[in-house]
C-alpha cells in the first residue's frame, strides 16, 4: 500500500543513483567532497566520486552482493560512506545503516529483524567488538572493511576496502556494466531500512523507497535555493535520515560538502566558509551557550549591553514583521483591524530604526564565527525553540526551520525561501497533504491544537516486518499519524507544540509538554540539559545537568555565595531551591505558562548524558533510559 494518493506526483530521474550519476557527469570538474585524512586534506571532484562509486560497485558485485541484498552498513562519517550507500543503490541492494556507537544487542536486533547477509564495518576494531555476537549468526556472508587490512583467507569472508579495490582501472565495459546495472533500479525499489533512534523501546525499521528520497531531492532545492555554488559544512551522522538527505540533495544539485565534526567544526566555519549549514537544536543551544558564556567573561556591564542589542533586533525584526503580516495568525483581522495595527508597528519601527541600526553593526562579528558567507542554516531533527530562533535571526542568521521524519525521507515542512511567517514551519513541503486532528480524528480549525497527520510521495510504505506497528501508524484514508502536536495559521503554516507520546500527565489530570519548560530552562548559562519529570505525581521536577563551573560563577554572581567543589555545590539543598526559584521566574504567565507549570522540585546530575545511552544520535533525549537509569533519584524528590 502506498500512501502518497491521490497524489499521482512523478520523479524526473527513476532512481536516486540515476539522478547523481547524472550530476556528475554534468559537473565532473566541480568538487564533490573535501574530507581529512589525519592532518592531509583531501577534495574529491564529481568525476573522481563516479569513479569510486563504479570501482565498489563492481568489487561487491563480484562478491555476490546482489539486487535485494541487505547490507548492515555500520560507519561514521567519511568519505567511504556515501560512496558505499551509492555502491549498493547501484546494485538495486538494500542499506541498512548504523552508526558505530551502537550497543551489540542494538545492533544483534537490527540485523536479525533485517534480515541482513552482508556486513560493512567501519574499522577493525568495530569488527572486533561485535565479534563474538557475528560469529553466531551464520546467515551473514561477507564482511567488508572500511578501514583495515586484509583479513580474507579460505576460512573466513572477511574482506578490506584496500584489498579489494586494489585494481583501480576501469574499462569501457565496466562502465557500462555499471550504466546497466544503474538502469534497472526504479523509483519504486527499496532503498534503505533505517532502524529509528529509539527514543521509546526497541527501534523500528523504516522502510524508505528511492520514491520517497526523490521526492525530496527534487522538492526542496527551491525550499533553500541551493545550486552548485553552494558549500555544505556536514557534522551530522550520514546514517541519520536529515543528514543523509541533504548530502543526497548536495550531491544532485552539484554542491560540495565539507566533513566535520564536532571537534573541528567551529574551525572549519571560518576555513571553508559555507554558504549552507545543516544541524540540530542541540548544537545551536550548544552555540548560545557559548556565546553567552563569553559575553559574560567580558564582564556585566558587556553582558548587559549585549542583552540591551539582542533585545533590540528582536523588538524592530518583530514589528516589521508585525507591519508585513509575516507573524502568525489564527484569526482574520478587519481591514481596518490591519491598518491599525501597521500604523502602531510603523511608529514603534520609527523609534526603534536607529537603535537597531547600532544593534546590527554591533552583532555582525557573530556571524565570522559562520565564515561570513553563510546565506542559510537548516535546522531539523528536532523543534527549535522560539527564544533560540529569535535569537539566531536578532544576529542575522538566517534559519530554514525544518519539520521532518524519518518515515518522510525525512521533509514535511520547513520556512526556507518559501514562506516568511517567522515562529512556524511553513507550509507543506509541494504536493503533502497535512492535517491538524483532534481525538476523533476530524480536523480542527488554525489555531486549535491537535495530532499532525500527513500523506504525499514521501511517505514510507511501513515498518520493516511489524505489522501491529504499521496498523496503528496510518489512518483508514491513508494519512500517517506522526504523533507530533501542533497546530495551523490561517494560511496553512505548522507550528509544533509537542509530542503526544512525550506529554506528561499529572495526578490532576493535567497534559503538559516538557519540551516547552526544558526549552526555558537551558536558556539559564549553567544548564547544560534538563529532562522534566512528573508523570502520574503531583507536580513537576527536572533533573538537571549543569556545567560546574558556569554554576559555580552564578552562585557567586546572583546570590554571592563562594562554593568551590562539586561535592558542595551537588549536595547544597537551599541551593536548588534557589536555583529552583529561578527557574520559576521563566515559567511565568507573561511568557505563556501554567500556574501547575512551575516546578516543585529540582536536582543536579553529576555526570553529562551521552550519545547511545540517554542521548539518539541527533541528541533527542531518550526519556525512558533516563527514568529508569534514574527512577531513585526521581522517587525521593516527589517523597
Amino acid at each position: 500500500m502506498t500512501h502518497d494518493a491521490p497524489v499521482n506526483w512523478q520523479p524526473n530521474s527513476p532512481s536516486v543513483i540515476a539522478s547523481i550519476m547524472a550530476t556528475c557527469q554534468r559537473f565532473p570538474e566541480r568538487p564533490a567532497f573535501i574530507y581529512r585524512v589525519g592532518s592531509n586534506e583531501l577534495t574529491v571532484d564529481y568525476e573522481k566520486f563516479r569513479e569510486d562509486v563504479i570501482l565498489l560497485t563492481r568489487a561487491f558485485e563480484e562478491r555476490k552482493v546482489k539486487r535485494g541484498s541487505r547490507v548492515m552498513l555500520l560507519s561514521d562519517n567519511r568519505y567511504a560512506w556515501i560512496v558505499t550507500d551509492l555502491a549498493l543503490m547501484a546494485l538495486g541492494a538494500v542499506s541498512v545503516p548504523r552508526g558505530s556507537e551502537t550497543p551489540t544487542q542494538e545492533l544483534e536486533y537490527i540485523l536479525n529483524h533485517a534480515q541482513c547477509t552482508f556486513i560493512v564495518v567501519e574499522t577493525e576494531a568495530l569488527l572486533t567488538r561485535h565479534q563474538e555476537m557475528l560469529s553466531t549468526h551464520k546467515e551473514v556472508k561477507t564482511v567488508f572493511i572500511i578501514e583495515g587490512t586484509d583479513k580474507h583467507t579460505l576460512f573466513n569472508r572477511i574482506y578490506a576496502y584496500n584489498d579489494i579495490l586494489k585494481d583501480r582501472t576501469l574499462s569501457d565495459d565496466d562502465f557500462n556494466r555499471f550504466d546497466q546495472k544503474v538502469a534497472e533500479v526504479t523509483q519504486k525499489d527499496l532503498l534503505t531500512i533505517i532502524f529509528t533512534s529509539g527514543t521509546t523501546g526497541n527501534p523500528k525499521g523504516v522502510m524508505l523507497s528511492h520514491r520517497n528520497f526523490l521526492f525530496n531531492t527534487e522538492t526542496l532545492p527551491p525550499v533553500i535555493a541551493i545550486t552548485e555554488q553552494d558549500l555544505w559544512v556536514s557534522i551530522l551522522p550520514s546514517w541519520h535520515v536529515f543528514e543523509r538527505t541533504l548530502e543526497l540533495l548536495a550531491l544532485t544539485s552539484g554542491s560540495c560538502t565539507v566533513y566535520s565534526s564536532l571537534k573541528t567544526f567551529s574551525a572549519d566555519l571560518v576555513t571553508y566558509k559555507p554558504t549552507l549549514v545543516a544541524t540540530v537544536p542541540r548544537l545551536w543551544e550548544s552555540l548560545y551557550s557559548k556565546v553567552m558564556a563569553a559575553v559574560m567573561e567580558r564582564g556585566d556591564r558587556a553582558h548587559k549591553m549585549f542583552n540591551l542589542l539582542v533585545k533590540i533586533s528582536i523588538r524592530f525584526r518583530r514589528t516589521q514583521r508585525l507591519s508585513r503580516g509575516h507573524l502568525p495568525q489564527f484569526k482574520r483581522v478587519s481591514l481596518p483591524g490591519r491598518f491599525i495595527r501597521k500604523l502602531i508597528a510603523l511608529g514603534e519601527m520609527l523609534v526603534l530604526v536607529l537603535p537597531y541600526r547600532l544593534a546590527q553593526k554591533k552583532l555582525a562579528p557573530l556571524q565570522e564565527k559562520f565564515g561570513g558567507q553563510l546565506r542559510m542554516a537548516v535546522s531539523g531533527g528536532g523543534s527549535l525553540p522560539i527564544y533560540l530562533e529569535s535569537w539566531l535571526d536578532a544576529i542575522g542568521i538566517r534559519i530554514a526551520n525544518a519539520y521532518g521524519m524519518t518515515e518522510c525521507a525525512p521533509a514535511i515542512a520547513g520556512r526556507g525561501y518559501n514562506s516568511e511567517i517567522f515562529g512556524t514551519l511553513g507550509q507543506p513541503v509541494s504536493v503533502t497533504e497535512l492535517r491538524v486532528v483532534d481525538s476523533e480524528n476530524n480536523q480542527v480549525a488554525p489555531g486549535v491544537e491537535g495530532e499532525v497527520e500527513i500523506r504525499g510521495p514521501q511517505v514510507f510504505d511501513g515498518y520493516c516486518d511489524n505489522d501491529e506497528e504499521n496498523r496503528k501508524a496510518f489512518t483508514t484514508d491513508g494519512f500517517f499519524r506522526t504523533g507530533d502536536l501542533g497546530k495551523l495559521t490561517i494560511g496553512g503554516e505548522l507550528i509544533l507544540t509537542g509530542r503526544s507520546k512525550e506529554i506528561i500527565v499529572l495526578a490532576s489530570g493535567e497534559n503538559i509538554d516538557p519540551s516547552r519548560i526544558e526549552g526555558a530552562i537551558n536558556q539559564l548559562p549553567f544548564v547544560n540539559d534538563a529532562v522534566l519529570v512528573g508523570q502520574d505525581r503531583k507536580g513537576l521536577a527536572a533533573l538537571i545537568v549543569p556545567d560546574w563551573d558556569k554554576l559555580k560563577d552564578f552562585v557567586t554572581e546572583r546570590f554571592g555565595q563562594q562554593e568551590q567543589e562539586v561535592k558542595d555545590l551537588h549536595e547544597d539543598h537551599a541551593l536548588r531551591d534557589r536555583v529552583k526559584n529561578e527557574i520559576n521566574r521563566l515559567l511565568k504567565a507573561k511568557n505563556g505558562f501554567k500556574p501547575y507549570e512551575k516546578l516543585q522540585k529540582i536536582d543536579f546530575l553529576k555526570h553529562e548524558f551521552t550519545v547511545g545511552e540517554e542521548l539518539t544520535n541527533t541528541f533527542k533525549k531518550r526519556r525512558h533510559i533516563i527514568e529508569r537509569k534514574y527512577k531513585e533519584l526521581i522517587d525521593r524528590l516527589f517523597k
